[in-house]
């Protein structure tokens, strides 16, 4: 089996479209569609059936991407412990971070790994926590970071932060100088929110369900600084983690603690259990043990 178009064809079921599987795979979409003819003229069988601009798989599609995801995790298992036999004078890692936790707490690390193994080819990946957690469980990636709580039958994890979040308001706003505030005080406000695919998302929605209230979404980010970019615009507020609002402090915005038990950001570096783990993934686990600490 052609392992190349057996990779195309489970990117485009993924990202559910040839334009945005060949933008990730940097290619053109008619490599990508030929690839994908290759594969079923190989397996004797349609994929994948095509209705105008969009598609569905055919019943040998989905068995095909759930066994592929299976051939993919056992070749990357192969070349990871290859490569392991040169004990990480060579190699790769793939670490997935979530877009706002990079900046806030593994820059350092990153610094510090490259210095020890220089010649290992360090690639950071940002999708949201949920998306880690999918991907490590899969095999697509060996280690990343989550939101807690995750299965703890199925993943090895270490917690190296638990934060509360943050009120983020334009400075003199209604809540200025207040020591911290309730869910229920903001809940009619509208809010520069995460994607929907983030466990930030998950958890503040459910503290609004639990208020009977609707989130009035003013606009939507992966990302901290812009998301306070929108706050300054007078776009909405925002709910940051405390380790990342911080970075606001001095400028002009106001910055109170939200007082809600239930709303945690509880972040952990995660592996699964069982599962042969490289030595680079080891050595990634150990600095940020050493250098972020440990909540365990």
């Amino acid at each position: 089996m052609d392992i190349k178009a057996l990779r195309y064809f489970i990117e485009v079921v993924r990202r559910q479209s040839f334009t945005r599987a060949a933008d990730a795979l940097f290619v053109t979409q008619p490599t990508i569609s030929k690839m994908v003819k290759h594969l079923e003229e190989e397996l004797g069988v349609p994929l994948i059936i095509r209705e105008g601009r969009s598609f569905q798989l055919s019943d040998a599609g989905k068995v095909a991407y759930e066994r592929g995801q299976d051939v993919l995790a056992a070749m990357s298992r192969l070349k990871t412990e290859l490569s392991d036999l040169s004990a990480l004078t060579r190699g790769e890692l793939i670490v997935g971070l979530p877009p706002m936790v990079g900046g806030a707490f593994f820059a350092p690390v990153v610094s510090s790994f490259r210095a020890h193994y220089p010649n290992v080819e360090l690639k950071m990946v940002e999708y949201g926590a949920r998306s880690i957690e999918s991907n490590i469980r899969s095999g697509q990636l060996e280690i990343g970071v989550a939101v807690l709580p995750v299965d703890r039958q199925v993943f090895n994890t270490f917690s190296f932060v638990r934060d509360r979040l943050c009120l983020v308001a334009p400075d003199q706003s209604r809540w200025h100088g207040q020591r911290n505030i309730k869910l229920a005080d903001i809940a009619d406000e509208p809010i520069v929110f995460y994607p929907e695919d983030f466990s930030l998302s998950t958890l503040v929605s459910q503290g609004f369900r639990r208020l009977g209230k609707t989130i009035h979404i003013a606009g939507r980010s992966a990302h901290w600084d812009f998301i306070a970019a929108m706050v300054e615009a007078r776009l909405g507020i925002a709910l940051l983690p405390e380790s990342v609002a911080a970075r606001l402090y001095g400028r002009p915005f106001d910055v109170i603690p939200l007082d809600e038990k239930e709303i945690i950001w509880h972040l952990a570096l995660i592996w699964q259990k069982d599962v042969y783990l490289s030595h680079a993934a080891r050595a990634w686990i150990q600095m940020s043990r050493d250098m972020l600490g440990s909540l365990e």
